[in-house]
C-alpha cells in the first residue's frame, strides 16, 4: 500500500516524465530538478500577520514553500529546523530567500497560531493560510496530497507530502527538495538559484 508520503513523491516523479529534456547545461543541483514541470502557479494566501500574500509579491528572491502544519509530530519541525540551519549557512545571501510555510490544516493552525510557530524557526519565515477551499485550491496546484486521520475536532494528525519547491527569483517552479535532505542540500541549491 503506497502512503500519502510516497504517493506525493510518484506524482512528483509522473510530472518529471512528462516534462521535455533541455540540451542545455544545467548545474548541478543536489535536489530534483523538476524547472518545466506542471507544477504550481499564482496563488493569494493570508500571512501570519494578517496581511493577504500573492506568490508574485516575492519575484526577485528565491522561494522556498513548505506545506505542513503546526502539530505535525516530525517531518515538520524536521524541515523547518533544516531550512533554519540552511539560512544560517547562506549568511547574508538569506536575505534573498523567503520561506513560506502553507498550512495544511487551516482549522486548527490559526493567525495566532502561526506567528508563534513559524518564527520560532526564524523571524524572516512566513505562515501561510486561507479557507479550506483555497488550501486545497493551492495544494492541488502544487501536487501536494494531505489528508486528516482522526474524528476527534482537535486532537488529530495530517497525512501529507513531505518535500518542499524551491521558486527562483523570477518565481519559476525550479526544485523539489524530498525530506530529510538536509540543510546542505537547501543551502548548496539556494545558493546555486541565487
Amino acid at each position: 500500500m503506497i502512503s500519502l508520503r510516497n504517493l506525493g513523491a510518484l506524482l512528483l516523479t509522473a510530472c518529471l516524465a512528462l516534462t521535455a529534456c533541455s540540451e542545455a547545461p544545467k548545474p548541478a543541483f543536489l535536489s530534483t530538478d523538476v524547472t518545466g514541470a506542471p507544477i504550481g502557479g499564482p496563488f493569494t494566501l493570508t500571512d501570519h500577520h494578517g496581511k493577504q500574500r500573492r506568490l508574485e509579491e516575492f519575484k526577485g528572491k528565491v522561494v522556498v514553500m513548505f506545506f505542513g502544519y503546526t502539530h505535525c509530530p516530525d517531518v515538520c519541525p524536521t524541515t523547518m529546523s533544516e531550512l533554519k540551519a540552511a539560512m544560517t549557512q547562506l549568511g547574508d545571501k538569506a536575505k534573498q530567500v523567503q520561506v513560506l510555510f502553507v498550512t495544511v490544516d487551516p482549522e486548527r493552525d490559526t493567525q495566532a497560531l502561526l506567528s508563534q510557530y513559524v518564527p520560532a524557526f526564524h523571524p524572516d519565515f512566513l505562515g501561510l493560510r486561507g479557507t479550506p477551499a483555497e488550501i486545497r485550491a493551492v495544494t492541488d496546484r502544487f501536487r501536494i496530497v494531505f489528508q486528516r486521520n482522526g474524528t476527534d475536532a482537535t486532537n488529530y494528525t495530517v497525512d501529507h507530502s513531505a518535500g518542499s519547491y524551491i521558486l527562483d527569483r523570477e518565481g519559476k517552479l525550479r526544485l523539489f527538495v524530498s525530506y530529510g535532505a538536509g540543510a546542505k542540500v537547501f543551502s548548496h541549491d539556494i545558493g546555486l538559484l541565487l
